[in-house]
């Protein structure tokens, strides 16, 4: 028996994590942060699936039998390698899940004109993941997307409250809406992005809807673990959460408060 753990690239696998302990507390978590690899986003297929497996694998070695892929680069280009080709050969009662499609499965209830809009990091927009899984569920929604590369340097560098940040926000929001102005659901493809939430806000007409991750992949990971009680009893219940990190765990601990407002006890783990 062991944690549930969460790995990202970065900060952003925090606000999905957050809204799994808010859902879920009774459980332990271990997240792994790869911060001195980062950012995911405009490295090659072959490096993020290099990087992401070995992630992964070492959370399997601390005890771990669920692993959410809590980063939208790494769950395009890399998850369905890890399930089909690692997971056999590595343990096959384990588990890997990543956060796009939960988030695709929802989609297609909430939008009415059956345009969509996905927001994201270089790497995730042309991997073309949302577009794969969202026409594999709802094949009559077009779904357009858009990189937006300044986006996560603005946020890990607490800029993204400043006017600065507004007008990268508009800029790609802007670009999005002359690719299909009939838009009217966004998804923030990224786990940073629900920080600029406010501000994309203010961009996008009134009736468009705009999705975060989080809470969809927390209640998907919940009807997850009832249907699996298999992976449900592996899941340690103390409601316990321990952080790593590659990179420092003191630069670590102050830009984690930008993303859950509280301090934590950061530990250096090396991949």
């Amino acid at each position: 028996m062991g944690p549930i753990g969460f790995f990202d690239s970065g900060y952003g696998g925090l606000t999905v994590l957050q809204k799994c302990k808010a859902l879920m507390p009774q459980y332990d978590y271990i997240y792994l942060g790869d911060n001195a690899r980062a950012p995911y986003g405009p490295r090659s297929f072959e490096i993020v699936y290099q990087f992401t497996r070995e992630a992964v694998k070492a959370l399997f070695d601390m005890g771990c039998h669920l692993v959410i892929v809590a980063c939208n680069t790494a769950s395009a280009k890399a998850l369905r390698s890890i399930q089909q080709n690692d997971l056999p050969q590595w343990d096959a009662t384990k588990r890997v899940l990543g956060v796009i499609r939960p988030t695709a499965e929802i989609i297609g209830g909430l939008t009415k004109t059956r345009h969509i809009g996905v927001v994201a990091t270089v790497g995730t927009i042309r991997s073309e993941s949302y577009n794969l899984e969202i026409a594999k569920l709802y094949p009559d929604i077009q779904v357009t997307g858009q990189a937006c590369p300044m986006w996560v340097p603005l946020i890990e560098n607490d800029e993204y409250r400043s006017e600065g940040a507004d007008f990268f926000v508009k800029k790609y929001i802007d670009s999005l809406y002359d690719k299909d102005p009939d838009i009217d659901t966004i998804i923030l493809g990224c786990t940073h992005y629900p920080l600029l939430y406010d501000k994309i806000r203010k961009y996008v007409p009134e009736s468009t809807t705009i999705i975060s991750q989080g809470e969809y992949v927390a209640k998907s990971l919940q009807d997850y673990l009832y249907r699996h009680p298999e992976i449900e009893e592996c899941c340690t219940q103390g409601g316990t959460c321990r952080f790593l990190t590659t990179e420092n765990p003191e630069k670590f601990r102050d830009s984690a408060r930008v993303f859950i407002h509280e301090d934590i006890n950061v530990e250096n783990f090396e991949l």
